[in-house]
């Protein structure tokens, strides 16, 4: 009989250690099984899956060689990568940042006051063109008490006229210089990347030399990479041009005088936070380290600690179904506060139908509060560092984009950049081709190309004030089904019905199920009801199941491939007498290939096979 030590939960002592080699070669068992013939290496790289930024997710993450991960440091101190801060969140949590962009003085105070008085503890208001009137500041203001919330502001081209107004404001209200807590959100190449403007970085500066000579905590310049996010850019594009925009306000600031250490002292930078919840992690925290990098080059190492604010993301929010962007933000804002973004703004579920309702702005800041005060995220300095496949992303994102902000520089700096279009096409090219994955449905939608509900009741919300355009696109993950849906409403409304296709289920449900599951969703996904017999059909019963069924011309047959190899022939022909004009098969190609017209199957361009469909049924585009 053999004692165990006291030692603990020691039982993994009493076996020999398992090697990458074992595992490799398990895993070569279970891809034999499914008819895949590949070894050691090979077997791994067949479970990876390629992200964007010519990045791989391995399915198996070790400790490094000793010496071969680079140094992450220690929280308040260069490189940053665990925070910029020595505590951390750990004292107060991160700061609950609520947007308001209404332009009523009046309602905008009230959405304020209320955010305040439930969790929120900071405001973010949008000033100027398509905002509040710069006039309007104070009253939206009226009853905060400016020493206790700090303020954000987003003021577009009227930013100086803006920042002054809020430090009148602070003056006025007897609030201490160095008691006020704000970001005046000077962003001229940001501007110019929504609109195409181009603002003179001179005024900025020379905000920047008023906040860096009489308010202490507050900061003059803004680097939003909100605007290459929701152009369709990836993470490494998003941090590459964030650095570069930093760079150029460094140089602005520091040739109107100001030292490096109080320029930088004047950027907070903002970043978009999504529900690719390790993504999210590893781009804080690489932000912070290529920032730490950028301070060490200008000379100023232990003053390159980056102010983030993260917001969750507009791309990734849907019009349909919208109350599955709870669950989106709420896996984004836990992304943002594990990667120590200081400052956090869950964007409210109906951010995308126009201007949030009060439920919306309650769910959104408690989404906060649940996460620090329930979860306790904030208890603990970079809970996800020391994790090798958070330490290995975080470090490949950095390299991709340190290259690609070297790009950038090569090409004459940020602005030089915007206006010779190479930051639109890089960006274009990143999202025709995630475009290409969300036309396949190989990144899902929750509620739009995957598991769609025809029947809700559409969200109706006031119109929100339109947003800047003329410079970058900003785009959605949902575009295109929208679009799809949209034509599906139009026909509905003008016909009292849904475009409708049949399935056709042959054999028992557990030869049909997946496969009826399978193409039900996708059809809906463009705004088509499936429909069908409740019993599965056969060849004498399928024409007058279909007849039944109102569909417009179009079936799809859905079973096993035995029982298309037995009955798709005369089902097909059944359905075509019973005037069908296209038979689809859910299944790849090869199977009952002279029985069926086209097929739908995973990977199939869902968009463009939807599109022609309701094509094909008259349905407006």
């Amino acid at each position: 009989m053999t004692v165990l030590p006291d030692d603990g939960l020691s039982l993994a002592a009493e076996f020999p250690d398992a090697t990458h080699e074992q595992w490799q070669r398990l895993v070569e068992g279970v891809l034999r099984k499914s008819g895949k013939e590949v070894s050691g290496e090979a077997a791994e790289d067949a479970l990876s899956t390629p992200i964007e930024d010519g990045l791989t997710t391995r399915p198996l993450y070790t400790a490094p060689p000793a010496g071969a991960a680079p140094d992450t440091g220690f929280p308040g101190f260069a490189p940053f990568v665990r925070g910029g801060r020595p505590e951390g969140t750990t004292a107060n949590g991160w700061d609950v940042r609520q947007r308001l962009a209404g332009t009523d003085p009046v309602r905008v105070n009230e959405a304020a006051l209320a955010d305040l008085e439930n969790g929120v503890t900071s405001l973010w208001l949008t000033v100027g063109r398509g905002g509040l009137p710069v006039e309007g500041l104070a009253r939206a203001l009226d009853g905060v008490y400016l020493d206790l919330a700090p303020v954000t502001l987003d003021a577009g081209a009227q930013y100086a006229e803006a920042a002054r107004a809020l430090l009148r404001l602070y003056t006025g209200s007897a609030v201490a210089p160095e008691a006020a807590r704000a970001s005046l959100g000077a962003d001229p190449l940001g501007h110019e990347a929504r609109t195409g403007e181009a603002l003179d970085l001179a005024d900025a500066a020379e905000l920047a030399r008023e906040a860096a000579a009489g308010w202490p905590g507050v900061r003059a310049l803004t680097v939003d990479a909100l605007p290459y996010h929701e152009a369709g850019g990836s993470a490494a594009e998003e941090l590459g041009l964030s650095l570069a925009t930093g760079v150029a306000y460094l140089r602005a600031l520091t040739g109107a005088g100001l030292s490096t250490e109080a320029a930088l002292g004047q950027l907070e930078f903002r970043y978009a936070a999504t529900a690719d919840q390790f993504l999210t992690i590893a781009k804080l925290r690489a932000a912070r380290r290529l920032w730490a990098r950028v301070a060490e080059a200008s000379g100023a190492p232990e003053a390159g600690a980056q102010l983030q604010h993260a917001v969750t993301s507009p791309v990734m929010m849907t019009r349909r179904d919208p109350w599955v962007n709870m669950l989106r933000t709420t896996v984004a804002c836990m992304a943002a506060g594990v990667g120590g973004a200081d400052s956090v703004t869950v964007l409210p579920f109906d951010n995308e139908l126009g201007l949030p309702d009060a439920f919306a702005r309650r769910i959104a800041r408690n989404t906060s509060t649940i996460l620090l005060e329930e979860s306790h995220l904030a208890r603990v300095i970079d809970p996800a560092g020391g994790s090798y496949y958070v330490e290995r992303l975080t470090d490949e994102l950095a390299h991709a984009a340190w290259e690609f902000f070297r790009t950038v520089e090569k090409a004459g700096g940020m602005a030089e950049a915007l206006r010779s279009g190479l930051v639109a096409e890089r960006l274009a090219a990143t999202w025709a081709e995630r475009s290409k994955k969300l036309a396949k449905r190989r990144e899902p939608i929750t509620g739009v190309s995957e598991f769609p509900l025809l029947s809700e009741k559409p969200v109706v919300r006031e119109p929100a004030p339109a947003a800047p355009t003329g410079g970058l696109p900003r785009v959605r993950r949902d575009e295109a089904y929208e679009a799809l849906r949209a034509r599906s409403d139009a026909h509905l409304a003008a016909t009292g019905k849904r475009p409708r296709i049949f399935l056709a289920a042959l054999g028992p449900a557990a030869a049909h199920t997946a496969r009826a599951t399978f193409a039900s969703n996708l059809f809906q996904a463009g705004g088509i009801e499936s429909v069908h017999d409740p019993v599965s059909v056969d060849p004498e019963s399928a024409g007058a199941a279909y007849a039944a069924s109102g569909a417009d011309g179009m079936a799809v047959l859905c079973s096993s491939d035995a029982l298309y190899e037995e009955q798709a022939e005369a089902v097909a022909g059944a359905l075509r007498a019973a005037g069908a004009t296209t038979v689809f098969l859910a299944g790849r190609p090869g199977t009952a290939e002279a029985s069926v017209d086209e097929y739908v199957f995973a990977g199939c361009d869902a968009v463009a096979v939807l599109s022609s469909v309701l094509d094909r049924m008259g349905v407006p585009a």
